[in-house]
């Protein structure tokens, strides 16, 4: 599947146009950081667009949330570690991600939202003008973007071996350079 054919089916399967938004700063940031890596940017770039494409679907069965996603995936042929990284994204299921590219996703995934969350509090509400010392400030207050898993973001360190400020910097110079997309 190229990237073409997998917007075309979250756009098909993800009514929700924040969550489209959602779909694609993930696919940006899991680009970012193969290239930091050196790793298949189109495959993590694939894995990161594609990782909630069952959200919808499964928003009443939070439980089952991406083990759909990872059963169409695999229907649809998909290689085995694009599965298993959409599979193990959600912290729900107490998979642990074995690979690279799963454990990137796992802790890219929350960290969008507080980037997003981040910028929203701007003045200027752009996303150029976020830094990477202001949504660290943010990771400290516990109540600000309760739903990014602090957590979760954290574990870049244990599971990438990146600092936090290096896994956040990643993130959003990856974010900046779709701001157009995301209308940020």
């Amino acid at each position: 599947m190229n990237r073409e054919e997998a917007l075309k089916l979250i756009k098909e399967k993800v009514q929700n146009n924040n969550l489209v938004k959602h779909c694609l700063s993930t696919e940006a940031c899991m680009q970012g950081l193969a290239e930091h890596f050196s790793e298949d940017k189109e495959k993590w770039g694939l894995t990161g667009l594609l990782h909630d494409i069952d959200y919808e679907e499964t928003k009443n069965a939070p439980e089952k949330h991406s083990l759909i996603g990872a059963e169409m995936l695999e229907k649809l042929g998909l290689e085995k570690d694009i599965v298993e990284a959409v599979k193990t994204h959600n912290e729900a299921h107490g998979i642990k991600p074995e690979t690279k590219m799963a454990k990137a996703i796992f802790c890219i995934d929350p960290l969008t939202g507080l980037i997003v969350a981040s910028v929203l509090v701007l003045p200027s509400k752009k996303i150029v003008d976020l830094t990477t010392e202001n949504v660290l400030n943010r990771f400290k207050e516990k109540s600000f973007a309760k739903g990014a898993n602090r957590e979760i973001i954290f574990k870049c360190q244990d599971l990438l071996g990146l600092s936090l400020e290096e896994f956040v910097k990643i993130g959003l110079e990856a974010m900046k350079k779709i701001s157009n997309e995301l209308g940020l």
